[in-house]
């Protein structure tokens, strides 16, 4: 039972991640759920607002913050399209999110496991329990087709900018 409501709630926090991507953001969607009630959803806005921090797992936690009334988010699961960076996995532990889903892994970045583990440090007083890769292909796709596009269109401007170029400087 809880595989397939992993898997619908994964849906819609993919659905987030298709808002972000209409505003020109990297597609990565999250949403909150508590007793599989839907309380907050979010999506990357850190172009559109000019904050680095409006990641989606941020977004969503402060929306569901102001949702329960209650900056602990005790007993809730978030879903997310990518694996947290270390200041969205942090913001989890402050808030006592339950349990993680995530599901693209970030080599990069990761701090659920991947690069870090922040959300089950052994020094914090809270850990949060993590379900990977759920809808990982689909997740992956997602953010791999949106980075395929973005680097065909820089391609495009670069040569569409050569061909403007007077003949001397050719």
């Amino acid at each position: 039972m809880t595989e397939n409501r992993d898997l619908h709630w994964m849906q819609l926090a993919m659905e987030m991640a298709q808002k972000a991507e209409a505003l020109g953001e990297v597609p990565v969607g999250a949403v909150l759920v508590k007793d599989d009630q839907l309380i907050a959803c979010g999506w990357n806005q850190p172009i559109a607002a000019n904050d680095p921090c409006a990641h989606a797992e941020i977004l969503c936690l402060r929306q569901a913050g102001s949702q329960l009334e209650n900056y602990r988010l005790l007993d809730t699961t978030l879903y997310v399209t990518l694996e947290p960076c270390a200041m969205c996995a942090g913001a989890m532990v402050h808030a006592r999110v339950g349990r993680l889903v995530y599901g693209a892994a970030d080599l990069k970045t990761g701090a659920a496991g991947s690069v870090l583990d922040l959300v089950r440090h052994p020094l914090f007083n809270h850990k949060l329990a993590v379900s990977a890769g759920v809808m990982e292909q689909e997740c992956s796709e997602q953010l791999s087709a949106f980075f395929r596009r973005r680097r065909q269109e820089q391609k495009a401007l670069k040569q569409a900018r050569k061909l403007n170029l007077p003949a001397a400087e050719n």
